[in-house]
This record gives structure tokens, sequence and C-alpha cells, in this order.
């Protein structure tokens, strides 16, 4: 291989580089403006401010808001259903819903406001990743439930109903992200604490494992 040729592709692989570390700073930035603003008041200026990057730069990168809003909804919906993946049939059933629940609450209490900006989306119709929840959530949680469903036909977990249990879990989990000024309000400043998310996570826990029969 002659050195230009080298040469040309080691420029493209760092700007390739280039490009994916200036979309994640991006990303990140958005969902943190999304979330406090709304699709509606949120601006590209103040997505570019708090990325510290050019407005010509997430133009460059996503084209419009639009755009912009629905890969970062994407992405969060993404990282939401990822702790699903290990909810398997050959899982021992205690461990593998533990650590779903352990995923989960590091979630809400690592990023708040993506699980804040996609519950905002849900208020308000869903009309960005509507096609989404009915297409990859159904059809995964549809997988999951029936995973549960073959549990507890061996007897593994208490009867229940598979596709709510899930619904209880959002629940649960997400009012930690979702409604965390309420509930700083009654613990305190320290409710973000590391103490108080183990504290979170062993309760959330006892419940799901007494509403499973794990106890």
């Amino acid at each position: 291989m002659n050195e230009s040729l080298l040469g040309g592709i080691e420029v493209s692989l760092e700007k390739g580089r280039i490009r994916q570390d200036n979309e994640a700073i991006i990303m990140a930035a958005a969902e943190r403006v999304f979330a406090c603003y709304g699709f509606r008041g949120a601006t590209m200026q103040q997505i570019a401010d708090a990325a510290d990057l050019p407005k010509a730069n997430l133009h460059y990168y996503f084209g419009h808001k639009k755009n912009l809003y629905l890969r970062v909804l994407e992405c969060i919906l993404h990282d939401w259903l990822a702790p699903l993946e290990g909810i398997s049939s050959h899982a021992d059933p205690k461990t593998a819903l533990e650590e779903y629940v352990r995923k989960k609450i590091g979630f809400s209490f690592s990023r708040p406001e993506a699980s804040r900006l996609f519950a905002n989306e849900i208020l308000q119709g869903a009309q960005a990743v509507h096609p989404l929840l009915k297409t990859q959530l159904r059809r995964l949680v549809e997988e999951k439930a029936r995973i549960l469903d073959g549990w507890i036909s061996q007897g593994k977990l208490r009867q229940l109903d598979t596709t709510h249990f899930f619904f209880t879990v959002w629940a649960i989990t997400q009012t930690y992200a979702d409604f965390d000024i309420q509930i700083a309000a009654v613990l305190g400043e320290d409710s973000r604490s590391a103490a108080a998310q183990s504290r979170t996570t062993e309760h959330v826990l006892r419940c799901v494992c007494r509403i499973c029969g794990l106890e």
C-alpha cells in the first residue's frame, strides 16, 4: 500500500472519529435541552450552546431539529429497552429479573432527563415515536412476556399477567426520574446520592420479587 493511499485512509478514519465524537456530544446536549424545554421550546442554538459547538455542526450532522429530536428519542428507547435482553429462557428468573430492575433504576438515576423527555413525548401523544412503540417495543415486550409465561408454567414464578408486569416495573422504576422533584421534596438533597439509589434499588427489588413469588 503506497503512502498516499495510507494517508488518505488515516485521514478518513480520523474524520469518522471526529464525526462520532461530535454526534455523541450533540445528542447528549440535545437530550438535556429537549428534556428542559420540549421539542417546541428548544432551539438548535440552545443545543449548540449546550454542546459548545457551532450551530452549523448540528445542521451538518442532523439536518434539522425534528430529525435530531427523533434521533434522540430513538437512542433513549434503545437504551431503555436494552436491559430486557438479559431476560432469556435459559436464564435464572430471579437473577435475570433482579438484574433488569437494577439496570432500570440505574438508568433513572444516571439519565433522568432522558426518562422525562420520553415521558413527555408519550404524554403529548407520541407522534414522533408511535411507529417504534407499535413495532419495536411491542415485539420485544411480547417476546419477554412469553419467556415469563414459560417460567410460570415451569413453576418458577407465581401466576401473574406478564405483559402488565412490565408496565408495573416501568412505573416503579421510572418514577424516580420522571418525578424526581417530588421525591427530592420528601427525601431532601441526598435523593440522588449513591446511598439513595441503593435504598431505592433494594426496595424496588423486594416489591418485584414479592409480585413474582421470588422472596
